[in-house]
């Protein structure tokens, strides 16, 4: 099609060139940024794309404006698409546009009215004309909504908005995405991808559009599609690619409309192990040794996002054997564990981690798996399950692993009793892993060698290579360089040199002072062998 512009004398070779440059930032059609840069008349476009697809242009002399066309398709949907039927024929039903590419709404008519659909190309200014006569509202067809509700339904119904959310879900699922982010403005919807912890965005949607696409989300949530005042939560349960899919999902109001976060989470059951986790051996045989005490409290720290659930349910994998009882209190369960009973915690009926551990105990299992500890309640059943005989794996939000300890009395626990109870702490960050296929050899410079400590560092973990990398990008990893996350960590085992700590002073922090690595220190191991870059580490 470039080659039809330069030909007609439309535009310059530089111009093409400038618009190259451009599309490979941000994408975009040839014709549409020559029009909106000037360069070309929307008369020049029409007949580069006339003569490209084979398609008549649209002669006004030939059909009355003021006659509108009688379809079972509501006024909005022409409208929305800038579309319009000008005749219909026998078993042809003619239509104008400014666009070629809405073949997916061609389609759909076709098999909505079952006729075949006949294109003309119209100037924008046509279009308008034609408009006007769908902006009135037919009463004959029943196109006068006395009810928003169905409005909104009839909305999210339409096959265009169904195939947009679809194609979205499908392009998530398939670049690793985490969270979609549906985000409301003014002049219409930001969609955000959230891969590998960070985000990028993926599409902009009109703000004729915004509307439809809200509903089209609450329907699939069990929403409330009426309710646009209040926070709303929901699930979402799809079959994309072959897998299946759940979907947890939030709306908010803002100030320019509703906002979406969805939490994409697999259904298939997960079989990680602590070796898939990409965690130094000498981490996975402390953790190993740690959760085989057959009583006592094991607890992961870290933000939202960090991985401690991923690493519990790797655990839990390790530990699940026909001679062991193993069940999880969560909120929500996030992931199927095969042969685990998994518990979900429901509090719009009083149904808490606190009532749900109470019940847990009668069941009789070995190891018990707590999603979070927010309470005094919650923590003070864990400590008394772990002190009569049952391993508790559970997690808290702090920032280091003995911030954990710090947490547990301030929420009213005696120290005496996290003596007596906990095994470990462990505090845990994601960083992006590099991509294996673009990932490029780099120097360690002396700066960095001073800043991160790594010759005392090296003194107390040797390794036989240093091979530090820094991301590159290709199309393997979408030019971002990363592919994938990998956990850096700090595990205490709780034992007497820690004790003795605590008994001097209960805000004791200094890990390295008792001969363990700090997240730091293990991110930095992490960056000499080639898994992660320089900048990850000062996301730490």
């Amino acid at each position: 099609m470039e080659e039809l512009f330069l030909t007609k004398g439309y535009c310059t070779k530089e111009d093409l060139e400038k618009v190259a440059v451009v599309q490979q930032e941000y994408l975009g059609r040839t014709g549409s940024m020559l029009l909106n840069w000037g360069i070309i008349t929307e008369e020049q476009l029409l007949n580069v794309y006339s003569e490209y697809f084979e398609i008549l242009l649209f002669d006004k002399k030939k059909y009355s404006v003021g006659e509108k066309v009688l379809t079972t398709i509501t006024n909005e949907f022409w409208i929305k698409h800038h579309l319009f039927p000008i005749k219909k024929d026998n078993n042809i039903l003619y239509v104008i546009s400014d666009s070629p590419y809405n073949t997916k709404v061609f389609s759909f008519l076709e098999q909505e009215l079952g006729l075949e659909i006949e294109l003309f190309l119209a100037e924008s200014s046509t279009l308008d004309e034609f408009q006007v006569l769908y902006e009135v509202i037919d009463d004959a067809l029943g196109l006068e909504y006395d009810d928003e509700i169905d409005k909104l339904k009839e909305l999210a119904s339409e096959a265009p908005i169904i195939q947009k959310v679809n194609a979205i879900f499908t392009k998530a699922v398939n670049m690793r995405v985490s969270d979609i982010h549906y985000e409301s403005f003014k002049n219409g919807m930001h969609i955000r991808f959230r891969v590998d912890g960070k985000l990028q965005l993926i599409e902009r949607i009109s703000a004729l559009q915004k509307a439809s696409i809200i509903a089209r989300l609450k329907l699939l949530s069990s929403m409330n599609i009426a309710e646009n005042r209040l926070p709303q939560d929901g699930r979402i349960s799809i079959k994309v690619a072959g897998k299946s899919i759940d979907i947890r999902a939030s709306s908010i109001p803002t100030g320019d409309g509703e906002s979406f976060v969805l939490r994409l989470l697999g259904k298939q059951a997960v079989t990680y192990s602590l070796g898939y986790l990409d965690f130094f051996d000498d981490h996975i045989e402390l953790l190993r040794k740690i959760v085989k005490t057959p009583h006592g409290i094991f607890l992961t720290t870290g933000p939202t996002g960090s991985g401690k659930t991923t690493t519990l349910y790797s655990i839990l994998n390790e530990l699940n054997n026909e001679d062991t009882k193993v069940i999880t209190v969560e909120d929500p369960v996030e992931y199927e564990l095969d042969g685990i009973s998994q518990i979900q915690v429901k509090s719009e009926i009083d149904f808490t981690f606190a009532n749900a551990l109470r019940s847990i105990l009668r069941q009789d299992p070995d190891v018990i798996m707590i999603g979070e500890i927010r309470d005094e309640e919650t923590a003070r059943i864990a400590i008394q399950s772990a002190l009569t005989g049952h391993l508790v794996l559970s997690t808290l939000h702090t920032n280091s692993a003995l911030g954990a300890v710090s947490r547990l009395l301030d929420i009213g626990m005696e120290m005496f009793l996290l003596n007596s109870s906990i095994n470990a702490v462990m505090a845990q960050r994601l960083v992006r892993k590099l991509c294996p296929a673009c990932k490029v050899k780099s120097e360690l410079s002396a700066e960095a060698r001073e800043g991160l400590k790594i010759d005392q560092l090296l003194e107390r973990y040797p390794m036989e290579k240093i091979s530090p990398f820094e991301a590159k990008g290709c199309e393997e990893c979408n030019f971002t360089g990363y592919k994938g996350r990998l956990p850096v960590a700090e595990i205490i085992p709780f034992d007497n040199k820690l004790k003795v700590e605590f008994e001097k002073n209960e805000n004791f922090t200094d890990i390295g002072k008792l001969g363990y690595r700090s997240l730091q220190e293990d991110a930095t191991l992490k960056y000499l062998s080639g898994l992660t870059s320089l900048q990850e580490l000062s996301t730490l």
